[in-house]
């Protein structure tokens, strides 16, 4: 029985698979489901878990090489959000495109985790490194 780290099977499971440049999308309680991406929903109530906390979780143990987040995450959330997200992405490349853009590169994710978030545009896609 796991005793630390990620609990969650499913969670687990999807991180095992991720390689060298593949990517993985945290995602908030709004985002759109994609039928063809492997989904683990997580979210039980606004705001629970949240798409940084779910980071922090998985973020001793993935190696992530660069991020992406829609541009309308900066236009539409407080200075202290924002700081936030910059502070727990600290030391990862972080590219900010327009939300359109942002969900054409979704496709090509290995899986998706989403969240409870109630943040607007609080979406992540992580390279892995």
């Amino acid at each position: 029985m796991l005793k630390s780290g990620i609990l969650n099977p499913q969670i687990n499971a999807l991180l095992s698979r991720v390689r060298h440049t593949n990517l993985l999308v945290i995602a908030d309680r709004g985002f759109p489901y994609w039928p063809m991406i492997e989904t683990v929903d997580i979210a039980l109530v606004d705001g629970i878990p949240t798409v940084l906390q779910v980071l922090a979780a998985i973020r001793p143990n993935f190696s992530i090489g660069r991020a992406a987040m829609a541009t309308e995450f900066v236009q539409n959330n407080t200075a202290e959000i924002c700081s936030a997200f910059a502070a727990a992405l600290e030391g990862i490349a972080l590219e900010h495109l327009p939300h359109a853009e942002f969900k054409k590169r979704i496709p090509a994710a290995i899986g998706l985790i989403r969240t409870g978030d109630t943040t607007q545009y609080a979406n992540l896609i992580l390279e892995s490194a």
